[in-house]
């Protein structure tokens, strides 16, 4: 009883605060899309969730597609700015901010298992659906222009070397990032997740520029 009482207050809470009720599906949306993927991800289980009914849900979106555009446009190019567009706003070296990046991801199981939710959504509904390729496509070409643009401040600063391509970088580093974060996801070692995070950081330590040593001549 006291358990359908708390619930029976928090739609009454929900309800009178759309945009809260509209948050908080969003969020239990992109948990259950994250778990499940979309395809497979129940509108139910989102709903109980949330502590939202059916006819709030409809309200603030006309579909399950919507939803997941929804999740995309909002939760899943929010994470992808605040890991990767942020950090590198104003940064004073884009190696050292790329660097901590890639070695901030945890091996725990959880993450492992789970993957990038932005690769994942690409993966899944790409090829089925214009919708979510554009906006998954957006976010992809936002995190790549970051990186880029990063770089080539770097380049006017001389912390970069000149010889690299910043938009060539930037496409690399993105493919090879999710590329051994889906082989750690499907191995679920984190062997293979820390092997990744090696080898890229080697490579971004290898686009500083050279150190000029500086000779004395002896009498």
């Amino acid at each position: 009883m006291l358990t359908a009482s708390r619930r029976s207050q928090r739609t009454r809470v929900l309800s009178r605060d759309p945009e809260r009720t509209r948050a908080i599906l969003l969020q239990a949306a992109f948990r259950e899309m994250y778990r499940s993927g979309f395809r497979s991800s129940d509108l139910d289980a989102i709903l109980t969730a949330s502590g939202v009914t059916k006819g709030a849900l409809y309200y603030h979106f006309d579909s399950k597609e919507a939803l997941g555009y929804a999740v995309v446009d909002e939760i899943i190019a929010g994470l992808t700015f605040q890991k990767w567009v942020r950090p590198l706003q104003h940064a004073k070296n884009p190696i050292d901010v790329l660097v901590r990046i890639i070695q901030s991801d945890s091996p725990k199981r959880e993450n492992l298992r789970r993957g990038c939710p932005l690769l994942n959504m690409s993966q899944e509904m790409s090829g089925l659906d214009e919708g979510f390729r554009k906006r998954t496509a957006r976010v992809f070409r936002e995190w790549h222009d970051a990186i880029a643009m990063a770089l080539r401040d770097g380049q006017q600063r001389g912390v970069v070397r000149s010889d690299i391509s910043a938009d060539e970088t930037a496409t690399f580093v993105i493919a090879v990032y999710e590329g051994y974060t889906s082989l750690a996801k499907n191995s679920q070692d984190a062997k293979t997740l820390r092997s990744g995070q090696r080898k890229v950081s080697q490579h971004l330590e290898s686009l500083r520029p050279a150190r000029r040593h500086s000779r004395t001549a002896r009498a």
